[in-house]
């Protein structure tokens, strides 16, 4: 008998050899009905595994994440049988679940078309209606070698000699389709009911560009319909909110196949909107004592050397020269840091003079691969609110407070607190040649930056593998409107870089010492932020932030006198005002300047010239009738300087 340990803390025992699925149907036939996998001591495995020893065990459902992975890796297989049955020539690659779906890579000539997922979805149904068993077994490499070369599957041949010797190779079958696949999976096919198949795209084999490109296709699947309508129409309103798609339409920015990829134009609108968050900044960071710094775009490779980013960051960075030919060979900047603390080396420095607050709106450049650019949120080129706080031990925690103030201030008024979520970046021990050599000082950084986090009661998840190569973040993660999780701000605590350059301090004692260093974005890149901000707000901007405040709408010609008097009265306030005295009806009117998201419209008649108001139509309340102008002119000061969302 064995003793197993259950996720509500009893303790049941069972004769070894007894499968998971056996283990829910004691417990709960209804639980059984609804289980996808189980977690023994943590680890995912089939419903199918014996427990044959004492453990924890966790039934999962599609409740779990584990478990709706099971669920959507299942259909996955479903997919590549389809695929198998319709376009028999077609090869298999990889097919994940992953976090909103599951993709399946084939390699067939040419693509698949919107009328072949249609074709592929009925197969599947047909499928799932064939209630077929899941299968496991394994085989040992050289009868998996056979199998799989036998099948004509190239990319599984390659995928089992890339594995290790002692590695288990194991397979699925369901009727006639075989899979090599770690699992976990269902126990049948006809689980799987509500599902659809959403878009085809191109991936190169393995996610490198020297290898062959296949077609994807992507898809997802729930355990009912209505929660798969429920998504679909979630996925249609993110699709309109998609910074990519309306941020063109509203001549925010563009992107122009001979400048590059990854270089976005910031049209008028857009640069409006980057060159108000920039004051924002700025202007704050001022006022909470930041010194402002300009530095060079680009610098000797000697600097990047010292830094270390020479060694760790190479690849991602555009570099001018050939090492082995030119004396000199630069680089375009990846990051400001190494530039600001030359600001700092300027003169000899006193412990008084701490803490040094140093900021910059930086342009940087950095060399993405191809795969990864997106819009505005991703790009070779970006301008970020970089700074860089020189700082005693004794002022670390209480400067890493007000950073963490400053950004939480950011993120309030533009209305996204409440969709940041922190993450504590940690370094990976076990991949040391990522990282500056130097476990003890990882440790004790790590400590004590745990400790400010929770000393701030700051919510967080830790991530190993994270950290910047010279130390631990802090970095606040945002979901884009297809569920992508972004960091659009870091803060970093560096025990190394002061070090490397030759950083130091007198002390109270006359002795020479290192500072720490906070590394830090207080809105983060420019770009990225405005993306995010298209998406919250579907275009919609807060009147502060909208490129366009206010529309001037004549009934008439006759009335172009009063539209010009109303504007620059506006104007004469600050106030962002566009007249539009074009020869079109006002309905056509209105509704091109909601199609722009404007804020306000003004429209202006007989009437309006001659008692000075103006009719009021608002994004908030529509139609708010006549205003005296005077009235209407307070109001949107005010709203603008309060920076009211």
């Amino acid at each position: 008998m064995i003793k197993i340990a259950l996720k509500d803390g009893s303790v049941k025992e069972y004769e070894a050899g007894i499968s998971v699925i056996d283990v829910a149907k004691d417990l709960s036939e209804g639980l059984a009905r609804v289980a996808t996998a189980g977690s023994v001591n943590g680890k995912t495995v089939d419903l199918r595994f014996e427990l044959n020893e004492d453990c924890e065990l966790s039934i999962l459902t599609f409740n779990d994440e584990e478990g709706k992975k099971a669920f959507r890796h299942t259909t996955t297989h479903i997919l590549a049988q389809a695929v198998r049955r319709l376009f028999p020539e077609a090869k298999l690659a990889i097919g994940p679940a992953i976090e909103e779906g599951f993709y399946y890579d084939f390699d067939k000539e040419g693509s698949f078309s919107a009328e072949d997922l249609e074709k592929l979805e009925a197969e599947m149904k047909k499928i799932v209606k064939e209630e077929l068993p899941i299968e496991r077994f394994e085989l040992a490499r050289e009868e998996a070698l056979k199998l799989m070369n036998d099948m004509g599957e190239t990319y599984k041949v390659e995928l089992i000699n890339d594995l290790p010797e002692d590695a288990v190779l194991s397979f699925y079958k369901m009727g006639e389709f075989v899979d090599l696949c770690a699992g976990p999976h269902l126990m049948n096919t006809k689980f799987v009911k509500a599902f659809k198949l959403t878009q085809v795209a191109g991936a190169y084999w393995r996610g490198s560009e020297k290898n062959k490109m296949l077609s994807r296709i992507y898809g997802t699947s729930f355990t009912k319909k209505n929660e798969l309508e429920e998504y679909l129409t979630r996925v249609e309103e993110a699709k309109k909110r998609d910074h990519n798609k309306l941020g063109r339409e509203l001549e925010l920015f563009t992107t122009v196949e001979e400048v590059g990829q990854g270089l976005p134009i910031l049209m008028p609108k857009g640069a409006k909107v980057v060159q108000l968050l920039q004051r924002f900044v700025e202007d704050e960071e001022e006022r909470r004592g930041y010194l402002l710094t300009k530095t060079p775009l680009m610098a000797k490779s000697d600097l990047y050397k010292i830094s270390g980013h020479w060694d760790h960051y190479k690849e991602g960075m555009f570099v001018l020269g050939d090492e082995e030919k030119d004396d000199e060979v630069m680089a375009l900047r990846p990051m400001t840091c190494p530039f600001q603390f030359q600001v700092y080396k300027a003169k000899q420095r006193s412990y008084r003079d701490l803490p040094l607050r140093y900021g910059e709106t930086s342009t940087l450049f950095r060399n993405e691969s191809s795969g990864e650019m997106h819009g505005l949120i991703r790009v070779r080129q970006f301008t970020i609110s970089e700074g860089h706080l020189i700082v005693r031990p004794d002022q670390l925690e209480e400067e890493f407070k007000g950073v963490v103030d400053l950004v939480n201030y950011m993120m309030d008024t533009l209305g996204i607190k409440e969709d940041i979520s922190y993450r504590f970046s940690k370094w990976d021990p076990e991949n040391k040649e990522k990282y500056i050599d130097n476990p003890e000082a990882w440790e004790d950084t790590q400590v004590k930056m745990k400790n400010i986090l929770d000393n701030l009661g700051i919510n967080y998840k830790e991530a190993i593998g994270e950290a910047a190569f010279y130390g631990p973040k802090l970095d606040l993660q945002f979901k884009n409107v297809h569920g992508k999780e972004d960091t659009i701000i870091t803060i970093q605590i560096d025990f190394s870089l002061a070090h490397r350059f030759d950083m130091t301090y007198v002390d109270k004692d006359g002795e020479k010492k290192f500072p720490y260093i906070i590394h830090r974005t207080s809105i983060g890149c420019y770009e990225r932020t405005l993306a995010m901000l298209i998406e919250k707000y579907a275009g919609a901007f807060p009147t502060w932030l909208a490129p366009v405040q206010v529309k001037v709408l004549p009934i008439s010609e006759k009335y172009h006198d009063y539209v010009e008097k109303v504007t620059k009265t506006l104007q004469a306030k600050g106030v962002r005002v566009e007249p539009d005295y074009r020869a079109e009806k006002i309905g056509y009117k209105i509704r091109e300047a909601r199609m722009q998201r404007v804020p306000y419209m003004l429209v202006v008649g007989e009437k309006e010239a001659a008692e000075n108001t103006v009719s009021v139509r608002s994004r908030k309340n529509d139609d708010e009738g006549a205003i005296a102008l005077e009235a209407f002119v307070d109001r949107i000061v005010k709203e603008i300087e309060s920076k009211e969302r």
